[in-house]
């Protein structure tokens, strides 16, 4: 069992969790049942999946984990993309925040392709 407070992956991913709650914030409010909700929620979901892997053993539910959280990275980099599209946010903050979500997935791919499991 790993700790996921030491997890540079989860420490990164719990950050963009927190800078997507600000963000939302600001969101029109015919929006918090549609994207506010879906981007929390992906958000959220990879720093949760991150933790949840570092509670299971080794090998293939580790792996599964860490897999699910790198998926839910992609669904939150197209949520960043349709906020800008709809003009919720910049372009200078869409670019920031897919930056981070990559930075991100391929920290999960290094740690898979790490330990030998299949990606």
């Amino acid at each position: 069992m790993r700790d996921f407070h030491n997890f540079d992956a989860w420490s990164k991913a719990h950050g963009i969790t927190l800078t997507i709650y600000r963000l939302t914030e600001d969101f029109p409010k015919s929006e918090s049942f549609g994207l506010v909700a879906s981007m929390r929620r992906s958000a959220g979901s990879i720093a949760m999946k991150i933790a949840e892997a570092c509670g299971r053993d080794d090998g293939e539910p580790y792996a599964s984990g860490l897999r699910q959280a790198r998926g839910m990275g992609m669904e939150l980099e197209y949520q960043f993309l349709l906020a800008r599209d709809l003009n919720l946010i910049d372009e200078a903050v869409h670019d920031s925040l897919r930056d981070q979500i990559i930075e991100v997935r391929r920290m999960l791919s290094g740690v898979i392709r790490r330990h030998s499991l299949p990606i």
